[in-house]
């Protein structure tokens, strides 16, 4: 019988079984990984030569003539994608005002056409996540009750629970949401610019990101309940209450000792 499993089990076996699970792992993850489309699938030659020109005489002075970055100065931009262009460029954060502890948002400097053909041609330097769908990042078809729960667990200790903003280290901050756009919402969570983490499709998915833009959506129609205290819950509101009742009982205690004398 031993004679019979040595010849059954090659030395090699478990090797080759190794190497097998490996590749039959990395081609389900291959399969099962999102594309990382580019804008510049769909974009034409034209826009990528206009998004170059732009880039030129805009962005090369940090980011290099061909976008590998400078270091100390500006990270490369090849493979980003265009998610990335279209996010810094439409806040404004790019070209940055001021050096600082981060960029920070303001009015965009170029159109959405320029926007697009620099996004095509930032993409057309190596896959990256491309800029979403308008069906993507409609909250109409989103779940705002479980984009609640999936924004509280990996959102909100930064952002806020209602996604109002909120202090980090080092002078650097997380921008309030109450007012950026479905389309920068989704391509934050794609790309992760600055101290944020970077929520790719196999982290939270595009059913789900769509589902805290619904939430973020929920909240910029304001509080149902009326004032919202800085919506932090019940700190804010436990001082208010301690406030106003403090402030009735000593006008209580005035008024009586005044009666009293």
């Amino acid at each position: 019988m031993h004679a019979i499993a040595r010849r059954r089990h090659h030395k090699a076996a478990p090797l080759l079984l190794v190497l097998t699970l490996l590749a039959l792992i990395t081609g389900v993850a291959a399969v099962a990984a999102p594309s990382a489309a580019t804008a510049s699938e769909t974009a034409s030659a034209e826009d990528v030569a206009a998004g170059e020109a732009l880039f030129t005489a805009n962005c090369a002075s940090c980011h290099g003539l061909d976008a590998e970055g400078q270091d100390g100065v500006a990270p490369s931009l090849v493979g980003v994608g265009a998610a990335a262009v279209d996010f810094q460029v439409g806040t404004g954060r790019m070209p940055m005002q001021a050096s600082g502890p981060q960029a920070i948002a303001k009015k965009a400097q170029f159109t959405q056409d320029e926007i697009d053909q620099l996004a095509a041609w930032v993409a057309s330097l190596g896959a990256g996540p491309a800029v979403p769908t308008p069906e993507q990042v409609d909250p109409e078809l989103g779940d705002a009750a479980n984009g609640m729960e999936i924004f509280r667990t990996n959102c909100a200790m930064c952002h806020g629970s209602i996604g109002g903003g909120g202090a980090l280290t080092q002078g650097k901050y997380a921008p309030s949401l109450l007012e950026t756009t479905p389309t920068h919402i989704y391509e934050a969570m794609l790309t992760g610019p600055q101290s944020m983490p970077v929520f790719n499709d196999a982290n939270i998915t595009p059913e789900h990101k769509r589902d805290v833009i619904a939430y973020i959506a929920a909240q910029q129609d304001g509080s149902p309940g009326g004032l919202s205290l800085g919506a932090i819950g019940p700190v804010s509101e436990g001082f208010w209450a301690w406030l106003v009742l403090l402030g009735l009982i000593i006008g209580a205690t005035v008024w009586v000792g005044a009666r009293s004398s």
